[in-house]
């Protein structure tokens, strides 16, 4: 129990003074081990390494690549016309073609940041021109821009894969049906929003319009076929699938749509290795910190206190549920996982929960979590583009917000919205 809440204490010290969450988890694992243990410390570096060089784990900086081709190569300007083209006669018309618009380029990018600043940039500033609110625009783009981290591909579920063993390709399967229903539900909640406020429409186009704007933005939305079409033909594994989409986005933004310049590429590059580099540090370092807690048997212990006091899979969800929401108002989703995953995981498999059930549960409190204050991180990002304060952020999204966790519920208690489609395909 001491080595518990030293292990803990610290830790929670070490990121309430703003130490980089990387490095929190490093020194943390670091002075544990040099008082508590006899463990020699040569042999950090040799589990920091075996730790990261799993397979899986290089889909990240693909997916990475590939999300940052796309931003800068245009695709989003071509997937916003066709979302427009389609949904905006309906009321609240832009608003509509947002979340539309977003689910497609989350399907195509696997990040929750990057897609609401290539979907918000292009569109808060046409919504206001409109005579939208601020408020209506900002909120509608940093809520939907969460479905990057649950449609896949998903950056987060390849976290969350590598951390608990479970299957990346089933995971992204799992994150299909919950992906598509979240959309539908943040674009009825837009509509009624738009209703009650009376909010301008655009005009219907004929569906000749509609499909030479699916033409211009084909070639990006291709992209989804060749990552879960290569996945569940078992054409590609999802690591390979996920090198593919590095390759495809590169050749549709130089090449194809030429939005993209040579000039361009190296600093792409660069952008793309700094974020990698940071994820690949964090990750190596909770290796370590979850080599920890297994040495200590916490999560062993913590799993045999929950069954033993029989609180059973209801209760343990509600209380999960309820720390997840509550860390995911504090920290961003990656550290989130990768610290409370090993501890969480081997609870729920002995209450009989299904693991991919319970990784989509996890993805979908991520996804509230980066629209709740005061660490949401797409209420920043949408901040950062409307020059809007973190309060008036915090007020737009609630509607949204209210919807999501209506959402997370059905989630929760509903494991079938999560694993039909994986089972039907034989995945689990």
């Amino acid at each position: 129990m001491t080595n518990t809440i030293a292990i803990f204490g610290l830790l929670v010290v070490l990121m309430a003074i703003g130490m980089p969450v990387g490095v929190a988890l490093g020194l943390t694992v670091l002075s544990f081990m040099f008082i508590f243990t006899d463990v020699p410390l040569e042999s950090v570096a040799l589990k920091m390494f075996t730790g990261i060089e799993k397979f899986e784990i290089m889909a990240i900086p693909f997916f990475i690549l590939a999300g940052n081709f796309l931003t800068h190569g245009g695709v989003a300007r071509r997937m916003i016309n066709f979302a427009t083209s389609m949904v905006g006669h309906l009321r609240g018309g832009l608003g509509m073609s947002a979340v539309l618009a977003c689910a497609l380029f989350a399907a195509v990018s696997g990040s929750s940041p990057a897609t609401v600043v290539a979907i918000g940039s292009i569109l808060i500033p046409a919504m206001i021109k409109q005579g939208y609110p601020l408020r209506f625009g900002a909120g509608v783009v940093a809520s939907a821009g969460g479905l990057g981290i649950l449609i896949p591909p998903s950056i987060v579920m390849v976290m969350y894969s590598v951390t608990t063993n479970s299957s990346v390709g089933a995971l992204f399967m799992a994150g299909v049906i919950p992906g598509l229903l979240l959309a539908f539900m943040l674009g009825l909640c837009t509509w009624y929003v738009a209703r009650k406020n009376n909010y301008p429409t655009l005009p219907a186009v004929s569906w000749a319009e509609r499909i030479k704007h699916f033409r211009k933005a084909f070639w990006g939305l291709m992209l989804i076929v060749v990552v879960m079409g290569g996945i569940y033909s078992g054409m590609f594994t999802p690591t390979e699938a996920a090198a593919m989409s590095a390759v495809y986005a590169f050749f549709i933004a130089v090449f194809v749509y030429k939005d993209l310049t040579f000039k361009q590429i190296p600093r792409v590059l660069l952008d793309s290795a700094n974020m990698s580099a940071m994820l690949l540090f964090i990750i190596a370092s909770a290796v370590l910190f979850s080599f920890i807690l297994t040495s200590e048997q916490i999560p062993q212990r913590m799993a045999d206190a929950i069954v033993a006091s029989g609180m059973g899979p209801i209760g343990f969800l509600i209380v999960v549920n309820l720390l997840l929401l509550v860390a995911g108002a504090l920290m961003e989703p990656s550290s989130i996982i990768l610290i409370l995953a090993p501890i969480l995981f081997p609870v729920a498999v002995a209450l009989g929960i299904d693991p991919i059930h319970f990784g989509v549960m996890i993805v979908v409190n991520m996804e509230i979590g980066m629209i709740t204050p005061p660490v949401g991180l797409n209420l920043f990002v949408a901040s950062g583009i409307t020059k809007a304060g973190l309060t008036e952020m915090s007020k737009a999204v609630m509607p949204w917000l209210y919807t999501m966790l209506v959402f997370l519920m059905m989630i929760t208690y509903i494991p079938s919205i999560s694993t039909f489609l994986p089972r039907a395909l034989g995945m689990m």
